[in-house]
């Protein structure tokens, strides 16, 4: 039972890490890097430099100044690991209020479910068995403001919890919990034409989960970086005529935690050419001090430090950047297919695929799906999955320019 919470840990992560030959960054309450909405898992997982959405909170709670819609309401479901269970899933609710043409605001509720879990503590067929429902969750707050017509910036605060730990005689079974906050900037400029089109561009960044690091047990030992990251993008929306719009994009993600620092190698002490001798310093001993300095690293030092502690240098570093490629197809702001890739460094994670989505819009209503197919030897934990989301979007119209 101790080891409970760092077994669901592992579950959580296990496709993403278990091939890993170099040193894949494993970090805490990883639910909060999953797409939980379908348009931006449609567009092969993002967001920050897309068009503005009731989703934007997630990625980049900039584009919220510049929404259409003065109000919105979003819910989302993705089933994951499927192929295991069949009750473990991610859900989401947002909302968001533009209050004026310049500024906004918006929250949400991010919930993951490991669905239920039967322990026994005996190999006696006769115990009764007992369920528990591990889970974790992030609530939101964000606020946008247009800084000229053409740049927005947000802030956004984020509090965590994570419920994974079970209750026994020797066991606190009080959930770990954490803050973070978001630093968001989007530029969208106007509508520009060329010879053959019209076509506006976009660019954001984000810095998502930048907070204290989360404790299971209440010890550095224990403790676990939060997932901060950068999220960078661009794309350029081709405005063909009133009817049709292509949307392409591109983002860069870096995880802004430090890189583990894998297997250390022994030091033969005295250098007689073993290893038996007082002074000398075994393969093991070095490895866990090694661990033990690099979970004594703070977090805001962490942030730093991740742009150039990677022990292989500048190639390892690149390896720990992400990059998605998408394009959206719009017919009269009421049709949407998508298309978008992922790719992760196969020594860093290896998650690779291909999404494609879809969306529907009816009058206020809109509903979105989506499909992911593996492109990695290592299986995907949403691979074969739909994701579904629907939104509402209501009250006044703002136009764009």
């Amino acid at each position: 039972m101790k080891k409970l919470s760092l077994l669901l840990i592992c579950l959580f992560t296990l496709y993403n890490s278990k091939a890993q030959e170099s040193r894949p960054i494993v970090t805490g309450v990883p639910f909060l890097l999953v797409a939980a909405d379908a348009r931006a898992a449609g567009l092969g997982d993002q967001g920050v430099a897309t068009s503005a959405d009731v989703f934007s909170q997630q990625w980049n709670p900039a584009k919220y100044a510049f929404s259409e819609d003065a109000q919105g309401l979003s819910i989302s479901y993705t089933p994951y690991l499927t192929d295991l269970a069949n009750d473990i899933s991610l859900g989401q609710v947002t909302y968001y209020n533009k209050i004026n043409e310049r500024s906004a605001f918006a929250g949400s509720f991010r919930y993951f479910g490991f669905g239920g879990i039967e322990l026994r503590y005996t190999g006696d067929p006769n115990e009764a068995v007992r369920e528990v429902n591990p889970n974790e969750f992030a609530l939101d707050g964000s606020y946008s403001l247009k800084l000229s017509e053409e740049f927005s910036m947000a802030v956004a605060a984020r509090f965590i919890n994570s419920n994974l730990k079970v209750a026994s005689e020797e066991v606190d079974a009080s959930a770990a919990s954490s803050f973070a906050v978001d630093v968001a900037a989007f530029y969208q400029s106007e509508e520009i034409a060329y010879q053959d089109f019209n076509g506006r561009w976009r660019a954001g960044i984000n810095l998502q989960n930048m907070g204290p690091k989360i404790s299971y047990d209440r010890d550095d030992l224990s403790s676990n970086f939060l997932p901060a990251n950068l999220r960078l993008g661009g794309g350029f929306e081709f405005i063909f005529d009133d009817y049709n719009k292509l949307a392409v994009s591109a983002e860069l993600t870096k995880l802004l935690v430090p890189t583990p620092p894998g297997i250390q190698a022994a030091v033969d002490g005295n250098g007689d050419g073993d290893f038996d001798d007082p002074e000398d310093i075994t393969q093991q001993q070095a490895t866990d001090a090694a661990y033990n300095n690099y979970r004594n690293i703070g977090w805001v030092s962490g942030i730093f430090k991740s742009f150039g502690d990677a022990p292989g240098g500048f190639s390892e570093e690149m390896k720990e950047v992400t990059y998605s490629l998408a394009a959206e197809y719009m017919y009269q702001d009421a049709f949407a297919m998508r298309l978008g890739y992922y790719h992760e460094s196969p020594e860093k994670g290896a998650k690779q695929f291909f999404s494609l989505g879809a969306g529907f819009k009816y009058n206020i209503m809109k509903i979105d799906v989506s499909y992911l197919f593996s492109a990695s030897k290592i299986k995907n934990p949403l691979e074969n999955t739909l994701r579904f989301s629907l939104t509402f979007n209501f009250g006044d119209k703002y136009e764009t320019y």
